[in-house]
């Protein structure tokens, strides 16, 4: 596809993965949403096949391949975490082998579940050295290389979640995502779009990892020269696409997120939806509240949450302070 992606793609692509993945629920909290007068649903990835969205881009990817009578006899992807066990669950479904290159930093329990999907694990110093040995192995032929973000069906892929949600939420005033290089925002945007050309798209990152924001602000991608130190080991991309920031810069409002606002909602929606829930998939939520302060009007929202995958180091950093003492309220 050289022409920009539609409505139709992400229906295609919802299609083609329909029975490979989970109709994942939407979850709503009468508690938060009488704290903040306001009506949130939450597109609970978490429940997800591998645990996150990701399993929807890397199927629909290889399902497409197929389909095009591409002719793949292994597969090799970069990834620090959701992607790394997407690729390597997808691959297995279609019988296919998968090598994932992963920064030696991602989360232990990606790196293990990884390998347990049967792919073969190549750990990295840096997410340099995992983008260069990935573009490497990808030259071998009838290998083909499955980017986490920056492919058009592994947008197309993403989208399906927000698809899936808004028909089951009908019209919503705005839809939040996480951003780490892009895909699942971008996805959301064509989908949303498609269905409501009323409804705001935004996006929300990490501030410590703030390279879409950056590459917004100046109109060309801009790109960090280490891996941020984030708690959101899903948003630790070095930069965006220009496939995907072609989509980011159509979005309707962008946020940039501390960690202390990250931990108090992964915190929060963790109590309130009685879920599991990922540093990343809070971004969405924290970007929410911030948009919700500036609302005059009652409005209704659709949270994308990411995934539910969280090792023991993680967790603990993330209760090493109680936020619950202080419930949510949009009064100042």
């Amino acid at each position: 596809m050289n022409s920009a992606l539609e409505l139709k793609d992400i229906l295609d692509a919802q299609s083609r993965i329909d029975g490979l993945v989970n109709r994942t629920p939407v979850l709503k909290s009468s508690q938060l949403n009488t704290w903040l007068g306001h009506t949130i649903y939450f597109k609970a990835e978490g429940f997800q096949k591998i645990g996150a969205f990701k399993a929807r881009g890397a199927s629909n990817a290889i399902a497409w391949l197929l389909e095009q009578h591409y002719e793949p006899k292994h597969f090799v992807a970069n990834s620090s975490g959701n992607h790394a066990q997407a690729v390597a669950w997808a691959s297995k479904r279609f019988n296919i082998s998968s090598t994932i290159y992963m920064p030696d930093y991602a989360s232990e329990i990606k790196i293990q579940a990884t390998k347990a999907y049967g792919a073969e694990v190549v750990l990295c110093d840096t997410r340099q050295q995992a983008d260069a040995l990935v573009k490497q192995a990808s030259e071998v032929h009838n290998t083909f290389w499955i980017p986490p973000y920056n492919h058009e069906q592994v947008i197309c892929g993403q989208g399906t979640a927000a698809l899936e949600a808004l028909h089951t939420t009908g019209h919503v005033d705005a839809v939040f995502a996480p951003c780490g290089g892009g895909g699942l925002l971008s996805g959301t945007l064509v989908a949303t779009r498609g269905i409501s050309t009323t409804t705001q798209v935004i996006g929300a990152e990490p501030l410590l990892g703030n390279d879409a924001a950056e590459s917004l602000r100046k109109n060309a991608i801009q790109r960090l020269t280490e891996a941020p130190k984030t708690l959101a080991d899903g948003a630790m991309t070095l930069s965006v696409g220009p496939i995907t920031f072609n989509y980011l810069k159509q979005l309707d409002d962008f946020y940039e997120i501390t960690e202390e606002d990250m931990v108090y909602w992964t915190q929060w929606l963790t109590h309130l939806l009685k879920i599991r829930v990922e540093p990343t998939s809070a971004l969405a939520m924290a970007g929410a509240y911030q948009w919700l302060k500036k609302q005059k009007k009652k409005t209704s929202v659709l949270i994308i949450l990411s995934g539910a995958n969280i090792d023991q180091k993680t967790t603990r950093k993330i209760w090493e302070t109680d936020y619950l003492r202080e419930a949510p309220t949009l009064s100042s």
